[in-house]
């Protein structure tokens, strides 16, 4: 395999796992949403809270669907570094 050809993978691996990084990010950023909006949840009026609801402002978001989506992430990260860790490898070696 040519080096060149290794390093262009490389690059192209590092975007994505730039691209995962941070759709991880943005899940972990609507999990920390939902427990902002569960303990404003509390302190708001039923009336309050439920016009939120109507406009759309606040329990918009699947937690559940949420940490399935992190957890995928996560995953796919994990063996992204591995795939990296073997291009890498390769590279040195080239």
């Amino acid at each position: 395999m040519r080096g060149v050809d290794l390093a262009i993978y490389a690059d192209v691996l590092c975007a994505e796992a730039s691209s995962l990084e941070a759709r991880a990010e943005r899940a972990r950023s609507r999990l920390r949403q939902a427990a902002i909006e569960r303990r404003a949840r509390a302190a708001l009026s039923e009336v309050a809270a439920q016009r939120l609801e109507a406009l759309g402002l606040i329990g918009g978001i699947d937690e559940a669907a949420a940490r399935a989506e992190l957890r995928e992430l996560e995953a796919g990260l994990e063996a992204l570094e591995e795939l990296q860790s073997f291009v890498e490898r390769e590279l040195s070696a080239a």
